[in-house]
């Protein structure tokens, strides 16, 4: 019997004879540990600053008359935001009465929530409800809507016992019951969707449901509105997070999505213990929590794959929490320990606790980031993401591949797109999302056009478009039927590698993209290796740009920009957003381009089978409204017509620059003479000089032992 038709089991009988006894507060902040929270602040400096944070917001809404607007602003606008701060000051009055023992928060909370009841039922749809998804009644979405009841249950929950009965039961009748109505019917198709927006309704249906004693909506939450296991939380696990704890829509949104799960698992385990929540998929949401973080750069910010807002770090509280839970609650790894310093704050809570004492006590140990091959899909075989780093975590280089499936309809025509970061910051970039989120001001904080014109298009990555044409011609639901498939996946000390291939973005073209970081002797920094072959069944157009970070400084050709009259690139699929600056068809087939970016040097050398065109771009053309934000590229095209091609190129790390001395280091690359030998179906031979040495290196495509290997070393 497998572990999902124990589950059912054991809620059939659960549930047939009701919950366990109600006792408040039972979720994150629990009452068996009130006490022991309320001395851990006097004693320990992390959860003290974080619960004096809280209680100074607490004090400061406090001393404000209560607002509960008639909602009618979309994202970022004025009843928007006040909404919002509502629910956060309902959690931090919740936190505040708790451990100060001080009526006068509850009674704040109390009040608030009985102003939301006398007019919740009367509210409609929202006035600005975003098309294309489903309306709040509190927002211009549901997935807000479900938000606001996470935060608020739990406020609820901690002030549960100093409300008088008479006003619990009109905050429950006229507030949380229409609430749970609207999320599981008026909501129906969203309640069972496997989906960021599902998740986010589940776990507010679900912990409603246990704070209020309402066992049929917990079950409905765990198992979906029929009961039958095929949507609900668990459905949710199984199908959106991959054996590694990859969540399918990318870092950005595993973030947002993390904290519904973690906070719904939390109430599982402290009303349901005995169904072991945190054991489910082998420890699923632990994983899931720790690929999180090993999804960012050493600066703590997320790798910005698909639609991702590139400032977002693991200081977000979706982490804080994540983490707390992980190491109080699955498992305690040191190592956790070392972010939640450098996240500055604990939730205020049962596991946040743990999490400051251990801190206190000097149990930390430094984070590793691991080179890794993380899978994408509920069963591991949808492709995923391939992460080579090298150095420390002070001055890293990190290469990612992403070779993982389309990630829903937040996902970008990418396939084999490839990062690459050094020095704390970014080399080759992903333009992430174009969306200017809750900035009424700019199109309501709504994702702008631009996201589909230019950012989901391929040649807005660092990756291969054909016929100036995206991969599955940019429609989802071509995209989602195939996934990119692992080739090879090691990480040796000297030379680390990835290799993967994409065979139905294009009819009849195959691609297969091979990238690594290799250690020589007498470089100052591994040099990045990419190899990308082409094979088709007819004559195509191939153009593959870098997006990069810096100035250029030097080239093997000279750069003549136009002066005037830009034109853009092409007319579509992205193309229309490219402004063309300069282009020189090479009369050879090697050069390269040399990059100054923050105070360090990049030269990437290239090469081919065939001659070359080199176009340098900017982005901007074709944005009436001033959207695109700012990027320059490197496009290396065929100058005719192939049916294949191959490109190679190598990254140097060299150099740098003291602008107050006025001093520069090793501004030329000493890399050489960097040719393609041979490419074919089954292997590709690329050697290069590098001060006295000669390098020969064999890429076998079909060998499961030395994938890559070096074949000769002559000095000379």
């Amino acid at each position: 019997m497998n572990y999902l038709k124990k589950v059912v089991i054991v809620f059939y009988c659960l549930f047939s004879g009701g919950l366990y006894a109600q006792q408040h507060p039972s979720i994150m902040l629990t009452k068996a540990n009130v006490d022991a929270v309320r001395e851990g602040v006097e004693l320990y400096p992390l959860l003290k600053t974080s619960y004096q944070e809280i209680k100074q917001q607490a004090d400061v809404a406090i001393k404000q008359a209560i607002n509960v607007p008639v909602p009618a602003d979309g994202g970022g606008g004025v009843t928007h935001e006040q909404h919002k701060k509502n629910y956060n000051t309902i959690l931090n009055c919740g936190v505040a009465y708790q451990l100060s023992k001080d009526i006068k928060y509850a009674n704040y909370v109390k009040d608030m929530l009985l102003a939301y009841a006398a007019q919740y039922q009367k509210w409609p749809l929202h006035p600005k409800r975003k098309e294309n998804h489903q309306g709040g009644k509190i927002f211009w979405q549901a997935l807000n809507d479900c938000v606001w009841q996470v935060y608020t249950i739990q406020g609820y929950d901690m002030v549960y016992d100093a409300i008088a009965p008479k006003d619990r039961a009109t905050i429950e009748n006229k507030l949380f019951m229409p609430i749970l109505k609207f999320l599981t019917v008026d909501c129906y198709t969203t309640f069972n969707k496997i989906h960021n927006h599902g998740t986010w309704n589940v776990a507010a249906v679900g912990m409603t449901g246990y704070v209020l004693n309402k066992p049929e909506y917990v079950e409905m939450a765990l198992k979906g509105s029929k009961k039958d296991g095929k949507a609900g939380y668990l459905a949710q696990i199984d199908q959106l997070f991959s054996p590694d704890g990859y969540y399918m829509e990318g870092p950005y949104y595993q973030r947002y999505a993390l904290l519904p799960f973690v906070l719904f698992a939390k109430a599982i385990n402290n009303y349901q213990p005995n169904l072991k929540i945190f054991e489910y998929r082998d420890q699923l949401l632990a994983k899931a929590i720790n690929t999180s973080l090993q999804l960012t750069y050493t600066d703590g910010t997320f790798f910005p794959i698909n639609d991702a807002i590139k400032d977002k770090t693991y200081e977000t509280i979706e982490l804080v929490y994540g983490l707390n839970l992980a190491y109080a609650d699955i498992k305690p790894e040191a190592f956790l320990l070392d972010v939640a310093q450098k996240q500055k704050k604990v939730i205020v809570s049962d596991a946040g606790l743990k999490v400051a004492k251990a801190i206190a006590e000097g149990q930390s140990q430094p984070f590793k980031y691991l080179s890794q091959w993380i899978k994408d899909g509920g069963n591991g075989n949808e492709g995923g993401l391939g992460i080579l780093r090298s150095g420390s975590n002070q001055d890293q280089q990190c290469l990612l591949l992403k070779a993982a499936s389309q990630g829903m309809g937040h996902g970008h025509f990418d396939r084999l797109n490839i990062l690459y970061y050094d020095n704390n910051g970014e080399v080759f970039f992903d333009y992430g999302a174009s969306r200017f989120i809750n900035i009424e001001t700019k199109r309501g904080g709504h994702y702008l056009p631009e996201n589909n014109s230019w950012a989901k298009q391929t040649v807005a990555h660092n990756t291969l478009v054909v016929d100036q044409q995206s991969h599955y011609h940019a429609k989802v639901s071509e995209a989602e039927k195939y996934n990119p498939d692992l080739i090879h996946f090691s990480a040796e000390p000297n030379m680390q590698i990835v290799s993967a291939s994409e065979n139905h973005a294009y009819p009849g073209v195959k691609m297969l993209r091979t990238a690594a970081l290799i250690k020589i002797e007498g470089a100052h920094k591994d040099l990045l290796v990419d190899i990308f072959r082409v094979e088709a069944n007819k004559e195509h157009q191939y153009d593959l740009p870098f997006w990069y970070k810096g100035q250029l400084v030097d080239a093997s050709f000279k750069v003549e920009a136009y002066k005037n009259n830009l034109q853009a690139l092409g007319n579509n699929y992205g193309y229309q957003h490219i402004w063309l600056n300069a282009q020189n068809s090479l009369k050879d087939q090697s050069g390269f381009v040399s990059i100054l970016n923050n105070k360090r040097f990049y030269t990437t050398h290239f090469t081919s089978d065939k001659l070359l065109n080199v176009k340098m771009l900017s982005i901007g053309a074709n944005d009436p409204e001033m959207s695109l934000t700012e990027g320059k590229a490197f496009m290396l095209s065929s100058q005719a017509n192939a049916s294949e091609q191959t490109f190679v190129s190598i990254t140097e790390t060299h150099g740098n620059i003291d602008p107050v001395n006025e001093t520069v280091e090793s501004a030329y690359s000493q890399l050489r003479n960097l040719k393609l030998i041979s490419s074919d179906q089954k292997k590709a031979i690329i050697s290069f000089s590098y001060k006295n040495v000669a390098y020969r290196y064999e890429i076998d495509y079909q060998a499961k032992q030395n994938f890559a290997r070096l074949i000769q070393e002559n000095k000379f």
